[in-house]
């Protein structure tokens, strides 16, 4: 019988009757609840035999970022539907945080303070399993996980409309950190306000990017009202909470936490704007099979140089994924350069690759190998 017969079949026998449904919902719950349960004793089988492993150490993370990574595209290619793909993604993620928070929670560092497109981020990478911890600003994020407070840092890398996060790929140039996974968030912006604001605002407030990725539509509709950069949306949402003559711009999330009201939504010039946001750790990251890996070059200033470097990943095969240039901090007009390309740097050719870029570059790091993000993420709520 085909796929198509066998559906039919199956949905032909369902009982018409709405009781007859509600009873079988609820055994298909029990069911459920029994199988999570299974599941998590045997995620505690596994911390188990972890920890007698002669190399674990007190404290040491479950985590595996590419163990995560395939069992969701595994799941992703066996799902037989209704449910989409990454619906079907997120909810085994979810599931994997709640078994991992049993055993200990992880700690996750991110821009706060609550109510930011990093928190959204955070969570969207680690489940609702994780616990967050807010810091003032992208640098701390990086000092927390470098201090070991934390097991893990998301801070923006890039966005799709207003480029690189240059405070993040500066702090990276300068950190021992390791890139560990991204999370692609697509950004819905929200006028936000308190519900006895008026109609015209003294001033609107953001994050400077995010005023920066709403300025036609500021132009439109509120011309020549002051706009002030914040440190976070959230912050821009705790002051318009505190004062009505004060709109902020932000997720719907942060008009949640701080008891606002969209008064605009989606007000984002592009509707595909998207923020790509990095994982920091202090750990590399085995392979899953589909990765990324990202460097950190510098050149001498000499004609060709860019080419030489990018030559020897051509000839290889290797796929340059991005490519983005930055002043030296220490050198004037010279140029570092973070390129991600595909593939671990554990691959024999990616390996052999970077030895032939060697000789070219003035510094050459690897600043992670990580697994391509599996499910795609909305942004907002």
């Amino acid at each position: 019988m085909g796929g198509t017969d066998a559906k039919a079949s199956v949905e032909s026998a369902l009982p018409d009757s709405l009781d007859e449904v509600r009873v079988l919902i609820d055994d298909l719950d029990r069911q459920l609840l029994e199988l999570l349960s299974r599941r998590a004793r045997l995620a505690e089988q596994v911390a188990h035999i972890k920890e007698q492993a002669p190399c674990f150490e007190p404290g040491q993370s479950f985590y595996r970022p590419e163990r995560e990574a395939q069992v969701l595209a595994r799941i992703r290619d066996e799902n037989p539907g209704p449910l989409d793909d990454d619906t079907i993604a997120w909810l085994f993620r979810e599931i994997m945080s709640a078994c991992l928070a049993h055993e200990r929670p992880l700690v996750i560092a991110t821009l706060g303070p609550s109510g930011t497109f990093s928190e959204l981020a955070a969570i969207a990478a680690f489940g609702h399993g994780g616990r967050v911890q807010f810091e003032p600003g992208i640098p701390e994020v990086f000092r927390a996980v470098m201090a070991g407070s934390v097991d893990y840092g998301v801070v923006p890398l890039e966005n799709s409309t207003e480029g690189s996060v240059s405070v993040t790929l500066d702090s990276l140039a300068s950190s021992d950190l390791l890139l560990c996974g991204e999370v692609a968030l697509r950004i819905d912006q929200q006028l936000l306000s308190r519900r006895d604001a008026p109609q015209q605002p003294r001033c609107i407030v953001s994050h400077a990017q995010s005023l920066a990725q709403c300025r036609e539509w500021l132009d439109t509709h509120f011309p020549g009202i002051e706009r002030i950069a914040v440190a976070s949306n959230s912050a821009a949402a705790q002051q318009a909470a505190r004062d009505p003559d004060v709109f902020a711009i932000g997720p719907a999330f942060a008009a949640e936490r701080h008891e606002l009201v969209v008064r605009a939504a989606d007000i984002q010039d592009n509707v595909q704007n998207t923020t790509r946001f990095a994982v920091l750790g202090r750990e590399p990251v085995a392979a899953s099979g589909n990765d990324k890996t990202a460097l950190l070059l510098s050149v001498t200033n000499e004609p060709g140089a860019l080419s030489k470097l990018l030559l020897p990943l051509s000839e290889a095969g290797i796929d340059v994924l991005r490519i983005e240039s930055r002043p030296a901090r220490d050198r004037v007009w010279d140029y570092v350069f973070f390129i991600d390309i595909a593939g671990h740097r554990d691959d024999p050719d990616v390996t052999s690759t970077l030895e032939k870029l060697r000789p070219h570059c003035g510094q050459l790091r690897v600043l992670g190998s990580y697994p391509v993000p599996v499910v795609n993420y909305p942004g907002g709520a």
